[in-house]
C-alpha cells in the first residue's frame, strides 16, 4: 500500500503565466524558499517529456535535500506529469508520482499537486507541512511578476 498527498490553492493571475512562472528558475526558487534568507536552492530545469529538473534545497550545505523529477508530460499551459526520486540529507531516498495541474477558474488558476507512491502515512504527512507556505510564496512571486511585466 502507498499514499497520496494532494494540494491545491487559487491563485490570482491567469493561467498561461502561472504556468511559464513556475516552469522558469525564479519561480522554482520562489515555491522552494521557505521564507528564510539563508535558505539554499539551486534549480535546473529541461522543460520537455524526458527531461530532468533538479532542484536542491536546505537550511546548509551540510542538510540538503534533492529532488529529481523526470518529466513524463509537459503539456502547456495545462499539466505536468514527473516521476520523482528524492533524496534527503541522510541518503535515504524513495520514489512517487508527481503531477501538476493548472486549471482555469474565471481570471485565477486553481492550481493542484497530487504527489503518489509514499511509503508510510508519515513520510506524506511531512510533505503536507510546507506545501501552504510554499504556494505562498509562490503566489506572491506570481503576484509580483505580473506588476512588474505590468500585466
Amino acid at each position: 500500500m502507498t499514499y497520496e498527498l494532494r494540494f491545491e490553492r487559487l491563485i490570482n493571475a491567469e493561467r498561461g503565466l502561472v504556468f511559464d512562472l513556475f516552469t522558469e528558475q525564479a519561480g522554482q526558487v520562489a515555491f522552494y524558499q521557505q521564507g528564510e534568507a539563508t535558505w539554499i536552492v539551486r534549480s535546473e530545469c529541461e522543460l520537455r517529456v524526458g527531461g530532468v529538473w533538479r532542484i536542491e534545497f536546505g537550511p546548509s550545505e551540510d542538510e540538503i535535500y534533492r529532488h529529481r523529477h523526470v518529466f513524463q508530460v509537459v503539456d502547456r499551459p495545462h499539466r505536468l506529469l514527473m516521476s520523482t526520486t528524492e533524496i534527503r540529507p541522510d541518503g535515504f531516498s524513495f520514489d512517487t508520482e508527481t503531477e501538476i495541474r493548472f486549471d482555469e477558474q474565471g481570471t485565477q488558476t486553481l492550481m493542484t499537486v497530487r504527489q503518489s507512491g509514499f511509503l508510510t502515512e508519515q513520510l506524506r504527512d511531512e510533505h503536507t507541512v510546507g506545501l501552504p507556505e510554499a504556494f505562498a510564496q509562490f503566489e506572491r512571486f506570481v503576484i509580483e511578476s505580473s506588476r512588474n511585466v505590468g500585466l
